[in-house]
């Protein structure tokens, strides 16, 4: 009985986000009531391809493929400055192929293994924010790299040769600023802890990185503390089937045929669902359901706004004359997910609105809600790794602090550069 009382509060404190765009769309029923109009709110593109991609992605977590990929590059490094390029370039990597949160919620767990066993606890505040902005910036770069870009691609029919030409820059801006934002604070010496005693530790990583217990048993502890919706990786990399790791590579090819209009989405979708629920029908249950549950209900938000004519007259003009601005200011608010689909009614200028959400993922928490990701697990590296209680760089102001001074800088100078260049 006490379960079931709380078990509510419970689901809306994991799923925050679904709620709030739930009660969204439903206050905007209020100005907009339903009729038939709505079923054209829906895009069962988007919706299809972010199910697939999330799917293939999921099959790929859960077979190990990723974990397998990330200990193999990591273990290759033992400078500190070394090891953090290895663990931020290793998320700007998974970003364009697993989409942004999936990147976190795999090489966050990993990061803080690695780092507490080489001895560089220090670095994990450095390295999680850092792999915030790889995981959030650039995968920009690519349609499916995160939901909004996947959404934008898929509303205004984009051609691929079109969106790679508007995101170079910024990506490029993004991958240089945090390569030498990594180079300057992994190299930095550590601070004094209550001991006086300067923070390090030893600089090779391979004992952290190899499949050892103890290392595999925290990298999972430290995805359950952070809470169920994170979906840890596994806790130790298992033995990769050819023949299977085969299957999920035609399935994500397939994947990317129907993301560029190759193949229609329906039969993707079917084909994929059909596929892992015979291989593994736990990739299917570890699809992230709450966020195309999310999208549906932004969905019915924007498209109940997009009809109320006097939001229309005041909103599509300002978009016109200030996208980039808007677009990526809206995103601090609400999160560029839903400034995305909200602000696509208002405009057909696709370009600053497509770069303004994505630099809008710098910025403050909401930008973009994989940061939030990043908040979750950094507040569990002290309960798993009770050793780092006295390393003074662990302190969740610290923490905070950091991440908006880089975010904030990050989101400056690409709104700067990405503005004159216009």
């Amino acid at each position: 009985m006490h379960v079931t009382a709380f078990a509510p509060i419970a689901f809306l404190r994991e799923h925050a986000v679904l709620a709030v765009a739930a009660v969204a769309a439903v206050a905007s029923m209020v100005a907009v009531p339903p009729d038939s109009a709505y079923w054209g709110y829906f895009d069962g593109k988007t919706l299809g391809c972010l199910f697939c991609v999330l799917a293939v992605a999921s099959a790929l977590r859960l077979m190990g493929a990723f974990d397998r990929a990330a200990r193999t590059v990591i273990a290759r490094f033992g400078s500190p400055r070394s090891l953090a390029l290895a663990l931020v370039l290793t998320t700007v990597a998974l970003s364009c192929v697993a989409t942004n949160d999936m990147a976190l919620i795999m090489m966050l767990p990993l990061s803080a293994a690695t780092l507490v066993g080489a001895g560089q606890a220090r670095l994990i505040p450095a390295v999680f924010v850092l792999q915030s902005l790889a995981a959030n910036l650039c995968g920009m770069i690519v349609p499916f790299g995160n939901p909004q870009n996947l959404y934008l691609y898929s509303y205004y029919g984009l051609h691929l040769g079109d969106f790679l030409r508007t995101m170079a820059l910024p990506f490029a801006i993004s991958v240089v600023g945090i390569v030498a934002a990594t180079w300057w604070l992994a190299g930095r010496p550590g601070r004094k802890n209550a001991s006086g005693e300067t923070t390090r530790g030893i600089t090779t990583a391979k004992a952290s990185v190899s499949s050892a217990p103890a290392a595999s048993a925290a990298i999972g502890a430290i995805g359950a503390a952070a809470g169920p919706a994170t979906a840890p990786v596994p806790r130790r990399p298992m033995p990769l089937s050819r023949r299977r790791l085969g299957a999920y590579g035609v399935l994500l090819a397939l994947t990317l045929l129907a993301v560029f209009r190759v193949l229609p989405i329906a039969v993707a979708v079917v084909i994929v669902a059909a596929a892992l629920a015979v291989l593994d029908r736990r990739a299917l249950a570890a699809v992230d359901w709450p966020l195309l549950a999310t999208f549906a209900c932004f969905f019915v938000f924007a498209g109940n706004l997009a009809r109320i004519p006097e939001l229309a007259a005041w909103l599509g003009p300002l978009m016109d004359d200030h996208g980039l601005v808007i677009s990526a200011g809206a995103s601090q608010v609400i999160s560029n997910v839903p400034a995305a689909v909200l602000l696509s009614h208002f405009t057909d200028a696709w370009q600053p609105l497509l770069v303004g959400v994505n630099i809008g993922g710098a910025g403050t928490l909401v930008g973009s809600l994989a940061s939030l990701i990043t908040l979750q697990h950094f507040t569990s590296v002290r309960k798993v790794f009770p050793q780092t209680r006295d390393v003074p760089e662990l302190s969740t102001g610290r923490f905070l602090g950091l991440f908006t001074l880089l975010n904030v800088a990050f989101l400056v100078v690409l709104l700067v550069v990405c503005g004159l260049c216009r």
